[in-house]
C-alpha cells in the first residue's frame, strides 16, 4: 500500500480513463464515461456488478458526469475492461478513452439539438486538435443553459434570442450559430485555442488572448439545476458528495427503470422509475468534499463525516483532505483543510490558503462553526 501512495502522489495534471487508471489509497480508480451521460438498465446493473466484483463497491459521480470504479486491484484490471467494452462502457481501442470529456445536459431527448449536436461531435472528435488533458466541452442547447457552473471549456449552449451560441469558457458572451454549423465552429475554436497559445494556459479560462472576430459576443441566460431536473425523464437520486455504493444502486434501479443518466451534481436520474425524487437542493449536494483518509494518500485527515455534520449549518463549504483541494479548485465560503491530521480553517478562499485559523479539530471546528 505504501509504494500504491508513492504513485498515486506522484501523478500530475491528467485525468484517469478506463484504459489509463489512476492508483489512489484504496486501489486503482478506474473512470467510465457512458455516451452521452446514460447508460441502460443492463449497462448500468453490469457496471454496479463490476464494480463488486472488481472494486470495493465504491462508485464516485464526477462534477463531469463521469463515474469513477474504486479499489480495483491492479491483478483485476484486465479484467474489468473486458466486461466494460462488453457493456458498451469503454472503448476497445484506449486511444478512444483519451478523447476529451463530452457533457451533456441531463434532460436531452433523442433527437434535440443537445442529443443531434453531440452525435455529431462524437463522430468528428479526430478532426480536434490535440488538446490539454482536462480540457472539455459541453454540449447544453435545451430551452436555456443548465450547465454554466459545471467545468467545460467550449460550450454550446441557448442565447438570450432563443438561438444557439458557441461561447468560451471564462467569457459572458458567445458566437451565434445555427445547427448546421455547430461541430464546424466548435473544431475551429479548439484549433485557434491551440494556435493562439492555449495549450501552454492549459484551460480556456485562463486563456486570455482576445477571441477571434469569428466569436462575436451575444449573450446568454443561466437556469438552476432544478428546472432541468424538472424536465428529466425520471426522478432525481442523490449520492451526497457525489460517492454512491453499487449495492445500493442496484437496489435503487426498479423494474420500471429504462436507464440510469449521470448528472453533474451529485445524482441520477433514473429514466422511467416510479421512484420518489430525492431533494436537488439537499445541503450535503452543495458541499465539497473529496474521500479523504484512508482512501486518498495524500489526504492526513477524514473529511466527509466532518462535512456532514457541518453541511446543514454552513453555505459554501469545502472540506479538502490536502490542499491539493481536488473536491472544489475554486474558491469556498469556509474551507477547511487537512495538514498534518487537523484542519486549517479559511474563508473565501482555495483549500491550501493562509489559514485564519489552524491546527483544528473536528470538535473544535464544529463547535466554532456553531454546529453543536
Amino acid at each position: 500500500m505504501q509504494e500504491q501512495a508513492q504513485r498515486a502522489a506522484a501523478v500530475r495534471g491528467w485525468c484517469p480513463t478506463a484504459w489509463q487508471p489512476m492508483m489512489a489509497g484504496d486501489g486503482l480508480l478506474v473512470r467510465v464515461r457512458p455516451p452521452l451521460g446514460r447508460m441502460s438498465r443492463a449497462q448500468a446493473e453490469g457496471l454496479c456488478e463490476a464494480s463488486l466484483r472488481y472494486g470495493n463497491g465504491h462508485i464516485d459521480l464526477t462534477n463531469r458526469a463521469a463515474l469513477q470504479i474504486r479499489g480495483v486491484r491492479e491483478a483485476d484490471h484486465d479484467a474489468l475492461m473486458t466486461q466494460l467494452v462488453e457493456l458498451g462502457l469503454a472503448q476497445a481501442d484506449p486511444e478512444q478513452e483519451k478523447l476529451p470529456p463530452l457533457l451533456v445536459n441531463p434532460d436531452w431527448t433523442t433527437d434535440d439539438d443537445t442529443a443531434r449536436i453531440a452525435a455529431a461531435l462524437i463522430a468528428r472528435m479526430d478532426e480536434l486538435p490535440s488538446l490539454p488533458a482536462k480540457v472539455g466541452f459541453a454540449i447544453d442547447a435545451g430551452p436555456a443553459p443548465a450547465l454554466a457552473d459545471v467545468p467545460a471549456d467550449f460550450r454550446i449552449e441557448r442565447g438570450t434570442s432563443g438561438g444557439l451560441i458557441l461561447r468560451a469558457e471564462g467569457r459572458e458572451r458567445g458566437q451565434p450559430i445555427d445547427m448546421a454549423e455547430a461541430v464546424d465552429a466548435v473544431i475551429a475554436l479548439a484549433c485557434w485555442f491551440v494556435v493562439s497559445g492555449g495549450t501552454q494556459a492549459g484551460r480556456m479560462a485562463r486563456h486570455l488572448e482576445p477571441l477571434p472576430a469569428a466569436a462575436l459576443e451575444a449573450p446568454a441566460p443561466s437556469r438552476s439545476r432544478r428546472a432541468t431536473l424538472a424536465q428529466a425523464p425520471g426522478p432525481f437520486h442523490a449520492a451526497p458528495f457525489g460517492r454512491i455504493e453499487a449495492g445500493a444502486l442496484l437496489g435503487a434501479i426498479d423494474r420500471s427503470t429504462q436507464a440510469v443518466r449521470l448528472t453533474p451534481w451529485r445524482g441520477l436520474v433514473l429514466e422511467g422509475s416510479e421512484a420518489a425524487s430525492d431533494d436537488p437542493d439537499d445541503s450535503r449536494l452543495a458541499t465539497d468534499a473529496c474521500p479523504g483518509a484512508p482512501a486518498c494518500p495524500q489526504a492526513s485527515v477524514s473529511t466527509r463525516d466532518l462535512a456532514i455534520r457541518l453541511a446543514p449549518h454552513i453555505s459554501g463549504l469545502h472540506v479538502s483532505g490536502c490542499a491539493k483541494g481536488c473536491a472544489r479548485p475554486s474558491q469556498a465560503a469556509v474551507v477547511l483543510t487537512g495538514r498534518d491530521g487537523r484542519f486549517d480553517l479559511s474563508r473565501n478562499a482555495r483549500a491550501g490558503a493562509p489559514p485564519e485559523r489552524a491546527g483544528l479539530l473536528p470538535d473544535q471546528i464544529i463547535a466554532l462553526l456553531g454546529a453543536l
